[in-house]
C-alpha cells in the first residue's frame, strides 16, 4: 500500500514537471515568435520610414552609367582611331598637333592646351598609334573597373575626363558629333560626385552634394530645350544609320507618327520645367525623358547619344525612388538606413575640416557653372541658336541639339571598283565596296549597334548631302581603295578585291535610298531598300591621276608609308 501511494506521488511529481516543461518551451515559443513579429515590424519600419532628399544610391547609379558610356566610347576609340587620326589615319592626329604649334607660335604652352587640350602635347610622337591605344586602354580599365564596383573618386574620374578630352581634342572632323561635348560636361560633373580620395560606395564624411545633384537636372533641362529634332524623322529612313526596327516604325500609321510628333515636343519642351516643381514632378520629368531616351534606342543607331542622355535624367530620382534597384540585404542598402537612423538620431558624427573644404568645393562649382551657363542660356533663347557648340575650351558647359533639319529623303554615296584597264569600256564591271553599318546591298539587312559608334559611316551620310569637294577626304579613301590599303579597308565590311589584284578605277556613286514596303515584290524578295541612281559623286579615278592631288594636301601616297615632304 505505502509503495503503491510513493508510486502514485512519484508519478504526479512527473506529471507535473512535464507540464512545467512543455510550458516553459510553449512560452519559449510564444516568446520567440513575438520577438521575430518584433523584428519583422522592425524591418517593416525601417522600410517605411526611408528618407526622401538624400542621394547616397544615386551617386552609385549615376556614377556606374557614367563609366558605362565612358566604356563604350574609349571602345570605339581604341577599334577605330589608328585608321582615322593615327599614323596612317585618313586625318593624322601628329599632322594636326603640328598644325596647332605653328598656329601659336611653335612653342607648346598654354596656348598649345587652350586651343587643343590634349595630354599628347606631352608625349613621343614616334608612335602616335601607341599613344592613342594607350589613352584608350587606360580608359578601358577605369571606367570598367567604376563600372562593375560602382566606386570612384575624383581623381579616377578626372582621370577619365582628361583621357576622352585628349581624344576629342584632337579627334577633328571624326569627333566633332555633339555627344563628345555632353560626354565630357557628364563626365566633369561626375568629378564632383565622389571623394577626393576614398573608394568606397558610401563614404560617411563626403555625402552627395545637392549642388552637383542640380547640376545634373541643369544639364537634362538644357539638352531638351536645345533638341530641335523631330522624333519623327529619326524613326524613318533618313536617319543617319537605321536599325532593322526604324524599317517598321517608318510604316507605322499616320496616327502614330502625329503620336510621336506631339510627344517629341511635349517631352522636350514642356516636361523640362517638372524639374523645378518638386520631387514628385521632377521624378515625371525623370521618367518620361528616359522612356523618350529608350524609345529613341529601340528606333535606330544613334551611337551612345540617348544612352549618355539618360544619365543627367537619373539625378531626378533620390535614395527613396531608387532604393528597389539594391538588395536589402547589401552593403549600400543596409548602410543608408543606417546613415538615416544616425541623422534622425541626432548621432551622425560631427563635421570635419574636410567636409567644410568639400562644401566650399561644391559652392564654388554651382557658381561656375553658372557663370557659363550665361552665354549657353542667351544662345538658347537667340532666334539664330547655335547648337553643339562649346563656348569654353574645356567644354565644361555647352550648346546641344541633334539636327537643326533632316532632309525628306535619304542619299548614299556607294564606293565601286573595277580591274578594267580603261574605264569607257563597254562592259565594264563595277563591283561595289561596302560599310559596317550603312546602307549599301539593297538585300543587306540594316544593323543593329547602338550605343557603338561606327565614325565613317556617320559622315559618310553628312557626305552624300553635300560634293566631295566639301568632302576631301572622300577622295582619300577613294585613292586607299585603289591601293587596297589595309588601314581603310578595316573600315569595311566587304572589300571585292580582297585576295585579288588591286583595283585600275574606283568612283563614287550617288543613289536616293528608301525603305521597301512590307506585302509588295520586292520586300518579297528580301529586299530592305529600293535605290534609284542620281549620277556620279566623283568621276573615276586611279593611283596616278591621284598622286598630285595627295601630294598638294600633304596626304600620304595611297602606296608609300611615308607621306610626301
Amino acid at each position: 500500500m505505502a509503495a503503491s501511494i510513493e508510486s502514485s506521488k512519484c508519478s504526479e511529481s512527473n506529471l507535473r514537471k512535464r507540464r512545467g516543461e512543455n510550458l516553459t518551451s510553449a512560452k519559449q515559443t510564444v516568446d520567440s515568435t513575438e520577438s521575430e513579429n518584433d523584428i519583422s515590424k522592425y524591418d517593416k519600419k525601417e522600410k517605411i520610414t526611408l528618407q526622401t532628399g538624400t542621394y547616397w544610391l544615386t551617386r552609385i547609379v549615376l556614377l556606374r552609367s557614367i563609366a558605362f558610356i565612358y566604356f563604350v566610347a574609349f571602345g570605339v576609340a581604341y577599334n577605330q582611331n589608328k585608321q582615322l587620326i593615327g599614323e596612317r589615319g585618313l586625318m593624322p592626329c601628329k599632322e594636326y598637333l603640328r598644325s596647332v604649334k605653328r598656329y601659336v607660335g611653335g612653342k607648346i604652352g598654354m596656348a598649345a592646351l587652350a586651343y587643343t587640350p590634349s595630354i599628347l602635347w606631352f608625349m613621343d610622337w614616334e608612335d602616335m598609334d601607341a599613344n592613342l591605344d594607350a589613352i584608350a586602354l587606360v580608359g578601358l580599365a577605369l571606367s570598367g573597373f567604376v563600372l562593375l564596383s560602382g566606386r570612384a573618386n575624383m581623381i579616377i574620374m578626372a582621370v577619365l575626363w582628361i583621357l576622352y578630352h585628349s581624344i576629342v581634342s584632337v579627334g577633328q572632323l571624326w569627333y566633332s558629333f555633339g555627344w563628345e561635348s555632353q560626354l565630357l560636361e557628364t563626365g566633369f560633373l561626375g568629378i564632383f560626385l565622389c571623394p577626393f580620395w576614398s573608394l568606397a560606395q558610401m563614404p560617411r564624411h563626403c555625402p552627395p552634394s545637392h549642388i552637383s545633384i542640380w547640376t545634373f537636372r541643369w544639364l537634362i533641362v538644357r539638352i531638351m530645350l536645345g533638341a530641335v529634332s523631330a522624333y519623327t524623322c529619326t524613326m524613318t529612313h533618313t536617319q543617319p544609320v537605321p536599325s532593322p526596327i526604324s524599317y517598321y516604325l517608318h510604316h507605322s500609321p499616320w496616327w502614330f507618327h502625329r503620336f510621336e510628333t506631339l510627344s517629341n515636343h511635349f517631352i522636350e519642351l514642356v516636361v523640362p520645367f517638372f524639374t523645378f516643381m518638386g520631387r514628385r514632378m521632377c521624378m515625371v520629368n525623370g521618367t518620361l525623358q528616359i522612356l523618350f531616351q529608350v524609345a529613341l534606342i529601340i528606333s535606330g543607331n544613334l551611337s551612345f547619344l540617348n544612352w549618355l542622355t539618360i544619365v543627367p535624367s537619373l539625378a531626378c530620382f533620390d535614395d527613396l525612388a531608387l532604393a528597389s534597384l539594391f538588395w536589402p540585404s547589401g552593403g549600400p542598402w543596409q548602410t543608408l538606413m543606417k546613415l538615416q537612423k544616425e541623422k534622425a538620431e541626432g548621432t551622425s558624427s560631427p563635421a570635419t575640416k574636410g567636409m567644410f573644404i568639400r562644401r566650399v568645393v561644391n559652392v564654388a562649382l554651382g557658381i561656375l557653372i553658372a557663370y557659363l551657363s550665361v552665354p549657353v542660356v542667351i544662345n538658347l533663347l537667340s532666334p539664330r541658336q547655335v547648337m553643339n557648340t562649346s563656348f569654353d575650351p574645356l567644354r565644361i558647359v555647352n550648346t546641344y541639339g541633334a539636327f537643326g533639319s533632316i532632309t525628306k529623303e535619304r542619299t548614299e554615296v556607294v564606293f565601286q571598283g573595277t580591274l578594267s584597264a580603261n574605264h569607257t569600256d563597254e562592259g565594264v564591271v563595277w563591283e561595289e565596296y561596302e560599310f559596317l553599318c550603312k546602307p549599301g546591298a539593297v538585300d543587306r539587312r540594316p544593323c543593329l549597334i547602338t550605343p557603338y559608334h561606327y565614325r565613317l559611316d556617320w559622315l559618310m551620310w553628312f557626305a552624300a548631302f553635300q560634293t566631295y569637294e566639301h568632302n576631301e577626304w572622300v577622295i582619300q579613301i577613294a585613292g586607299r581603295l585603289l591601293a587596297n590599303d589595309s588601314t581603310v579597308l578595316s573600315l569595311m565590311a566587304h572589300n571585292p578585291f580582297q585576295s585579288r589584284e588591286k583595283p585600275r578605277w574606283v568612283r563614287g556613286e550617288h543613289f536616293r535610298y528608301k525603305f521597301t514596303k512590307p506585302g509588295r515584290a520586292t520586300a518579297a524578295q528580301g529586299k530592305w531598300w529600293v535605290r534609284k541612281r542620281i549620277g556620279p559623286y566623283f568621276p573615276p579615278v586611279n593611283l596616278e591621276g591621284l598622286r598630285s592631288y595627295f601630294r598638294s594636301r600633304n596626304w600620304h601616297q595611297p602606296d608609300n608609308p611615308e607621306p610626301d615632304e
